[in-house]
């Protein structure tokens, strides 16, 4: 694949279609003909042509895109969605509703050639549609989760971290999906400073000027002056104040039973929390069908929904597109703002 980049045209983004047993391809036509979406972006969709098919007939849509074999070279450029026809999953073969080994190898390949194409430059930003990760295992034994396999994929080496995003307020996390008997063990001044930094870093390339970020406590109420734990003032706390030394604007620790009360009436962008949980069961209980979540920290934007593959809803036409619609919109702008860049 060859496709120049072209500072004038929208940004690109490669849409790599997930599980195809659970609600992705039904995500993938709906979010193809959504005009907010293909205005804001020109859609490159990874997967097979069937499967698309099949989503669009469940989803109830007209798909107005070209559809190109994966054997052309170069891919064209185009200012409606495209898909690369992959051929490689009769969706007859797919139980739906199902964990599989042939849900998650269409995924995987999707997702692993839309990756290739951001990373080689031929896209600005990466999407995709939900994954299984159980299904995603079956085909990658010892997959822990997308970052990993990202930074295997791309040979990256650096810091990157899930975000999840939701009306205008982040959480991001120290640790993620670690068993909780061994959160408080992989606390540390210097992880917690670095993730300050990766925050700050996100928020800006979003388009926020000045970010402002509350740290949570990792104990009930803070620690209580170290009655309940002495984390907040032997690693959090000093944390915070190697952050405000580099001119990061964060705050804390707070308990984390508020935190996100104050963030949410404004008074922060994001949160820090110490824990997977600690912010996921806020953000989900704020709006589980409008989420996002941003792998931030690699040399492109990687979004998609905070929620899952919904086996329990898939062929229904059912599913609510507004999470995978804002993964869409919001590497469209950060991918925007980095094509713009001088």
């Amino acid at each position: 694949m060859n496709m120049q980049a072209d500072s004038s045209a929208k940004p690109r983004i490669a849409l790599a279609m997930g599980d195809a047993a659970g609600i992705s391809p039904e995500l993938t036509a709906k979010v193809l003909s959504d005009e907010d979406v293909r205005s804001a972006a020109t859609i490159i969709v990874l997967g097979d042509a069937r499967v698309l098919a099949e989503g669009a007939r469940v989803a109830g849509v007209s798909l107005d895109i070209d559809t190109v074999p994966d054997a052309q070279q170069p891919i064209p450029r185009a200012e409606r969605p495209l898909l690369i026809d992959l051929a490689h999953c009769d969706p007859a073969e797919v139980p739906l509703g199902e964990i599989s080994e042939a849900g998650g190898r269409f995924a995987t390949e999707n997702f692993r050639r839309a990756l290739a194409m951001a990373s080689a430059g031929e896209a600005d930003a990466v999407c995709f549609t939900p994954f299984n990760k159980a299904a995603m295992r079956l085909v990658t034994p010892g997959y822990e989760d997308e970052i990993g396999f990202t930074a295997e994929a791309i040979g990256f080496h650096g810091v990157a971290k899930e975000f999840n995003v939701l009306e205008g307020l982040w959480n991001a996390r120290v640790t993620s999906h670690v068993p909780l008997k061994d959160v408080a063990s992989l606390l540390s001044r210097q992880s917690i400073l670095d993730n300050l930094r990766l925050t700050n870093d996100a928020l800006r390339a979003a388009g926020v000027a000045r970010p402002r970020i509350a740290v949570a406590a990792l104990n009930p109420h803070a620690g209580d002056n170290g009655n309940f734990g002495r984390e907040e003032i032997e690693i959090i706390g000093p944390a915070v104040e190697d952050g405000k030394a580099e001119q990061i604007g964060c705050d804390g620790p707070f308990p984390a039973d508020t935190v996100f009360v104050r963030a949410r009436r404004g008074d922060f962008d994001a949160v820090l929390t110490m824990y997977h949980d600690q912010g996921q069961i806020a953000m989900k209980l704020i709006g589980f069908e409008a989420g996002v979540t941003l792998m931030g920290g690699f040399p492109f934007p990687i979004c998609t929904a905070a929620h899952g593959t919904a086996y329990d809803i898939a062929g229904q036409g059912i599913a609510h597109p507004g999470a995978m619609r804002n993964a869409l919109l919001l590497a469209a702008r950060m991918a925007a703002r980095e094509v713009a860049a001088p």
